[in-house]
């Protein structure tokens, strides 16, 4: 798919974000949880689902020239992915945004001329890590971002700023909210705000205390 300028953001805010300041890191308590963020709980069965359906439609598709993640990394980005878009949504209501499902639809339509056709999508999704049961999430994260930027396009926000300025409102979310990360699927590093592999005397497994 053609990167758009929402989704580069969205790509950066996933690959590392800069943080000022510490957030709560601790095991995820709640049984079934992967993760939560605040009182929203994403279950494990939700970015099994993920996974599950990614690696179903790399059946597919000829994957040869393909760089795909796979084991613990796919664990961890579809977390990554989870918990960025319930990020992006907390921080939209604070903006009082919103995506309708019609913004979706044209989205979603506008993506597939993009890709050459309904044809062409599986693998399109399937390059860019997307399952396709999360398509119209994927589509909600990118148009967040689009009116997030928006937004701060209007308050005066230069366009090489967008970036970083998402960015800060993603962690600022994210640290106002807490956000606990299940140690099977890694930790939630208080350094690059993000899910990264834990090691068995990360805080990941041992609780911090705030």
């Amino acid at each position: 798919m053609r990167t758009t300028e929402s989704e580069f953001i969205v790509k950066k805010i996933l690959a590392i974000v800069a943080v000022v300041s510490t957030l709560l890191i601790t095991g995820c308590s709640q049984v079934g949880s992967a993760a939560t963020v605040g009182s929203i709980k994403i279950s494990q069965a939700t970015v099994q689902g993920s996974i599950d359906a990614i690696l179903a439609a790399r059946q597919g598709v000829d994957t040869s020239s393909m760089q795909l993640e796979t084991g613990e990394a796919l664990n961890r980005g579809q977390l990554r992915f989870h918990l960025l878009t319930v990020l992006l949504r907390e921080v939209g209501k604070e903006l009082k945004l919103s995506i309708s499902k019609a913004e979706i639809d044209t989205r979603r339509q506008s993506i597939l001329t993009q890709v050459g056709g309904e044809a062409s999508l599986p693998n399109a999704l399937v390059g860019a890590g997307i399952a396709p049961n999360d398509f119209d999430q994927y589509i909600e994260a990118i148009s967040l971002s689009d009116k997030i930027s928006a937004a701060l396009t209007a308050s005066g926000v230069l366009q090489t700023d967008l970036g970083t300025q998402i960015q800060k409102l993603v962690v600022a979310k994210a640290n106002e909210l807490g956000v606990t990360v299940n140690p099977r699927y890694g930790k939630w590093d208080a350094t690059v705000a993000d899910v990264v592999a834990s090691d068995s005397a990360s805080s990941a497994v041992t609780p911090a205390t705030k």
